[in-house]
């Protein structure tokens, strides 16, 4: 029921693809248009790029896109993309765990996918960071549904087309499936740090994950 709320299937609109060579390999992922211009993304999705490219709606025409904030410690970051026409989606206000959502994004080099899904609980564990170095202690949202490489940045939208949470990783070696994504404070908090900001950032180092 998820997949055919009006809001959900509009949302497929404002998620992007994101492409880039890190240490010479082919990285993509997922991103969503959360401003005029500005995507958000995982910061591991262009970890060591210097060519991101955004592509809107499937078109293979890629928009280049230049980081402006890169949280790896929570793996948030955030893209200015100045041609970027797609329409901006906003951050559900206080998203509740058990709320059915659609988990979309350009998983495994394919065309626009979405999986229905549910927002789990939010909560503290002790993980890497977006480069691979950790324990760090982080907060993160738990997700019911099916996660694919290169879903890793898109959005999980609810029936009435708000973001619910951003997701970065699937759960491995589970038949269940399920995930974990960005608490939407984190990305409402680094989305605020970019505008204030306004100039560009390193992406960091190339990353293995």
């Amino acid at each position: 029921a998820i997949l055919a709320a009006p809001a959900v299937r509009a949302a497929g609109a404002s998620v992007v693809r994101i492409l880039g060579t890190a240490c010479g390999l082919g990285i993509e992922g997922s991103g969503w248009v959360a401003a005029p211009g500005i995507v958000v993304t995982n910061a591991h999705v262009v970890a060591g790029e210097e060519d991101t490219q955004v592509e809107e709606g499937g078109n293979s025409s890629g928009l280049p896109a230049q980081a402006i904030d890169v949280d790896p410690k929570d793996d948030i970051a955030v893209l200015r993309v100045p041609d970027l026409r797609a329409p901006v989606l906003s951050l559900a206000p206080n998203p509740q765990a058990g709320t059915a959502a659609a988990i979309l994004g350009y998983p495994e080099d394919g065309p626009l996918d979405a999986e229905p899904g549910r927002v789990g609980q939010t909560l503290d564990v002790h993980t890497e960071n977006a480069y691979g170095q950790g324990p760090i202690l982080r907060s993160v949202t738990q997700l019911l549904g099916f996660v694919r490489p290169g879903n890793s940045g898109g959005p999980m939208v609810a029936a009435n087309g708000q973001v619910e949470a951003t997701v970065f990783a699937a759960v491995t070696g589970s038949p269940a499936g399920g995930g974990f994504a960005v608490p939407n404070s984190l990305v409402r908090q680094q989305l605020k740090l970019a505008e204030s900001r306004g100039t560009t950032v390193s992406t960091g180092p190339c990353t293995s994950s």
